[in-house]
């Protein structure tokens, strides 16, 4: 299991996971910064874009609005770049 994300941890390196944002698991109210990407590592392809898809869904219930969406297929990870309105 991984260690639960620390706001310090969130803020330093402005990524969160995809799982921390689902699972309820974390608390942006502190998040210092205006920008922030949400990062899915978990599965193949089309399942990371869906989880980040879903999680950029569960932040704009929080005043955050979807900037974009980007897969890295040299790091196999997805990213949804996150602005807070």
């Amino acid at each position: 299991m991984a260690a639960r994300e620390t706001p310090e941890q969130i803020a330093r390196t402005r990524t969160v996971t995809a799982d921390a944002v689902l699972g309820g698991s974390v608390n942006l109210r502190v998040y210092p910064y205006r920008l922030l990407t949400v990062l899915s590592h978990r599965g193949v392809g089309g399942d990371q874009v869906t989880q980040a898809v879903a999680a950029a869904e569960v932040l704009e219930r929080f005043g955050w609005e979807l900037i974009t969406v980007s897969e890295f297929a040299s790091s196999r990870m997805v990213y949804a770049v996150m602005r807070r309105r």
